[in-house]
């Protein structure tokens, strides 16, 4: 693999939340290099059926568009039911918005979408005052009762609530604080894990005092946001993670990552691989503080990634190391393949809920092209070294697992074919394009 310089796409749990905000907020919101991606389009496409004006500004490197925000209480009441296609995060966090309208919604997703658990967001919007209803299943193996999509939400007057979260969710805390925005009183949430904290630094950046206390989030309702104006979304890490891998695979490899989000939230992955051995550093352009308070809260920290060829060496990763890096762990399986020695992945369930079960597809696909690799529970045992074969294997639906099997395809003896790749538009419609300028 050649030295070579790269841009990935923008922060998609970024240019989500900015997508919302920006819509509830007072005054227009000009959001520059936003993630044209799938995921986005519906959570824009939301937003327009309840009434928000959001023009889009296609330039040769990037997208950016601008939202006319109606304010906290302008929705309008949707023609039909709202289609957010496979975008998880839409379905998760929009509902906190919709709890404070006054009107009844209906969200629905794509197959996959509407096999996903929302009774984490269901049960704590109803302690607020939420009517919210989901499609009932009896989940057998866990013996109980789980709600899924289409949901029915009537959104109302709402109650502040104390919430101790049983999961480490950003989409979970995310929904409550901005149903948060318009109950009486101070809305908490804690988290057995910090997960990561883009809601809480974009609503300080539209001008909503929340309090940040680690595991602990709090703000006092209701608010009214007012817009910054302008927001900038960074390169995302989570994109980034498959070239960080790919370059320490690759023998005699180079890779500089430009412009990507450097949250300390989201870098769990830069500290997993380097523990594991990766040969990775930093040149931050937007200097993390070591300040506390409302203005450091809106800061995200930007800079560049330099990847070079690495040796990995097998560790284990803690459940909270996980919850730091829960996207990238199927790409983190693939490092594990290379790895001397064993790598031991604990606290894995999160990984069942995604677009597929990814424990289940991952595992699946490394073991077709000669991986050693088990699943004990709640642990994923991989045995590295092996020598890894060419197979045919599937994406499963799934972007990460497509674009991890890529990964794992430079560097076994053989090709490795990876079919239903449509799935990688989701967050990252470019994805070949790059992989192919690293060959």
């Amino acid at each position: 693999m050649k030295s070579v310089s790269i841009v990935i796409p923008p922060d998609k749990s970024i240019s989500h939340r900015a997508v919302m905000l920006a819509s509830i907020s007072k005054g227009s919101t000009r959001i520059k290099n936003i993630l044209m991606a799938e995921d986005i389009k519906r959570t824009i496409e939301a937003f327009r059926a309840m009434g928000v004006k959001i023009s889009i500004y296609r330039h040769v490197t990037q997208v950016d568009v601008v939202v006319r925000g109606v304010g906290m209480v302008g929705l309008k009441k949707p023609a039909k039911p709202l289609y957010l296609g496979n975008s998880g995060t839409t379905m998760r966090i929009l509902p906190g918005i919709l709890a404070g309208q006054d009107f009844e919604v209906v969200l629905e997703g794509d197959e996959s979408l509407s096999k996903r658990p929302m009774q984490r967001i269901t049960v704590p919007l109803k302690k607020m005052g939420v009517k919210i209803e989901g499609h009932r299943e009896e989940n057998i193996e866990r013996r109980a009762e789980e709600i899924k999509p289409p949901l029915k939400i009537r959104g109302g007057k709402l109650k502040a609530i104390k919430y101790n979260s049983k999961i480490a969710s950003a989409q979970v805390k995310s929904c409550i604080l901005l149903a948060g925005l318009f109950a009486d009183g101070i809305t908490h949430v804690t988290e057995p894990e910090k997960s990561r904290d883009h809601t809480e630094r974009m609503l300080a950046m539209f001008g909503c005092k929340v309090r940040d206390e680690g595991l602990k989030v709090s703000l006092k309702g209701p608010v009214c946001l007012r817009s910054p104006g302008v927001i900038e979304i960074p390169g995302d890490i989570s994109s980034a993670a498959f070239f960080i891998v790919a370059g320490c695979i690759s023998p005699g490899a180079k890779i500089i990552i430009k412009n990507v989000g450097l949250n300390p939230t989201r870098i769990g992955i830069l500290d997993i691989l380097k523990k594991m051995g990766a040969n990775v550093s930093l040149k931050f352009k937007v200097t993390p503080r070591l300040l506390s308070g409302q203005e450091s809260l809106k800061l995200e920290p930007v800079g560049d990634i330099v990847v070079k060829s690495s040796r990995f060496k097998g560790i284990a990763i803690s459940p909270k190391e996980v919850v730091r890096a829960i996207d990238e762990i199927p790409v983190i399986m693939v490092a594990a393949c290379f790895a001397k020695g064993r790598t031991i992945i604990k606290g894995i369930q999160e990984l069942r809920v995604k677009e597929t079960d990814r424990v289940e597809s991952m595992v699946t696909n490394l073991r077709k092209i000669g991986a050693d690799i088990k699943v004990k529970g709640e642990l994923i045992v991989i045995n590295g070294g092996k020598l890894l074969t060419s197979a045919s294997v599937s994406s499963f639906g799934d972007h990460r697992t497509a674009m991890s099997m890529m990964v794992a395809g430079l560097g076994a003896k053989g090709k490795v074919i990876v079919t239903d790749l449509d799935c990688i538009n989701k967050s990252f419609p470019n994805f070949l394009d790059i992989l192919n300028k690293l060959n």
